[in-house]
């Protein structure tokens, strides 16, 4: 058996994850259709607290020599664009890819206009990328994937790290999140209690450890609210669950539209969130 000193030993346990229902929770996560979907109303929430966790994490950039003018950053599932845009607005150069078209096109809409020559938003599957075609490899300062679906396995976690010549950075769930709404379906499509612990950032952190690599870790509580139309919420968790469930996506559809008519307030779904997120940043050593 390997000591958890040691690379294999963390391989092991994240290839593990796929006999769990996280592994199941990622795959309904990680379809094109879901963020698609969930785009219009992704990332909506931007109060004061919100704004002292971006702080928080572009001082720890600053910190390890990861935010300055002129800097080359990618992006991985960048979303709408959040952070590419904050990246930008400190004077780097965002290269931002996603696979979801609903999300790139707000993020299109959005981008304060002085910014847009500093950012090139990118239409792809960091999967299928192919990175030495590309030129990539070692291309950038700066190579960042916050809450993406896209950085899921060793290999693309791999993948990743050689893209940057000075560092990466990551966030993701580090313990389980509360999802009422997912959870309530969950119980009635799949037949039982929802045992989701989204911790494989536990993974590529212990992961880097055992390579002889310290992150610089810190850890956020968050907590808010989501107000969401009711065809758009419906729309959402079929797309979710469309690729968990056997069931048929008219039988799925009759189970949630079931479900949140009777949890709706004047046609709108309020979701209700909590979950604490890792983000660990890293300098690549030469």
């Amino acid at each position: 058996m390997n000591s958890i000193f040691e690379k294999d030993f963390w391989l092991d346990q994240w290839h593990g994850d796929k006999r769990e229902d996280t592994y199941n929770v990622h795959r309904g996560f990680s379809t094109v259709a879901y963020w698609d979907q969930a785009a219009p109303t992704y990332n909506k929430v931007r109060d004061e607290k919100h704004s002292r966790k971006l702080e928080k994490t572009l001082a720890l950039f600053k910190q390890k020599g990861l935010l300055f003018k002129g800097m080359t950053v990618l992006d991985i599932g960048c979303g709408t664009g959040y952070l590419a845009t904050e990246f930008a607005r400190h004077g780097a150069r965002v290269t931002a890819i996603d696979f979801s078209k609903g999300m790139l096109h707000r993020f299109r809409r959005e981008l304060p206009s002085e910014l847009e020559g500093q950012v090139d938003i990118i239409h792809r599957d960091w999967n299928e990328l192919d990175i030495t075609g590309l030129g990539w490899e070692k291309r950038f300062d700066l190579v960042i994937a916050f809450m993406s679906p896209a950085v899921s396995t060793p290999a693309s976690f791999f993948k990743m790290i050689s893209l940057s010549r000075d560092g990466c950075a990551m966030r993701g769930w580090s313990a389980r999140r509360q999802n009422p709404v997912l959870e309530a379906l969950w119980q009635k499509i799949m037949k039982r209690p929802l045992a989701d612990k989204p911790q494989s950032i536990l993974y590529k952190i212990n992961l880097l450890f055992s390579m002889g690599t310290f992150p610089d870790i810190m850890f956020d509580t968050i907590e808010w609210d989501q107000t969401v139309g009711f065809e758009d919420e419906l729309n959402s968790q079929l797309a979710f669950f469309e690729k968990v469930s056997d069931l048929s996506s008219k039988a799925l559809e009759s189970v949630i539209r079931q479900y949140l008519e009777s949890i709706a307030v004047e046609g709108k779904i309020i979701r209700k969130h909590k979950g604490t997120t890792a983000t660990a940043v890293w300098n690549i050593e030469p």
